[in-house]
């Protein structure tokens, strides 16, 4: 397996209950090395571009006010077949679906409070990455 890169977001109800630690150490326990990190508050301009694939379904407004009602922590991190591991660990969209030891199942309030995002391919990983992170923010 080849050392990859995903991109990954504490979201707003991991943070407002501090959990951001809690769920770092979750990555890195799966074998994930936070190689950039930094906690911002996205803007309505900002969450309505980056998840602009979703804007014709019908979460969209809520999906933008959700991620933008408190701080997030925007991460890259490495590690062999990147993408998939932050998947495992992450657990199922819907917590009451999630594996025992994954994230969402751990933290997750409900389906759109679930604590993370990541993401979902290669390609995904390096346009999201890109988003919020310049080449020299990234450092490992």
């Amino acid at each position: 397996m080849a050392v990859t890169r995903t991109f990954s977001i504490i979201k707003p109800d991991a943070t407002r209950r501090n959990l951001t630690g809690a769920v770092t150490k979750m990555l890195e326990e799966a074998g994930l090395r936070v190689v950039a990190s930094k906690r911002i508050q996205m803007s309505e301009d900002q969450a309505k571009k980056f998840y602009e694939v979703h804007a014709e379904r019908p979460f969209y407004g809520e999906l933008v006010a959700f991620m933008t009602s408190g701080p997030v922590v925007v991460q890259v991190l490495e590690g062999e077949d990147a993408v998939k591991r932050n998947r495992d660990v992450m657990g199922a969209t819907n917590p009451a679906d999630a594996e025992e030891g994954t994230i969402r199942k751990a933290f997750a309030e409900s389906i759109e409070a679930n604590s993370v995002h990541g993401s979902d391919s290669d390609e995904n990983a390096a346009t999201e990455i890109a988003f919020f992170f310049s080449d020299d923010e990234i450092v490992g």
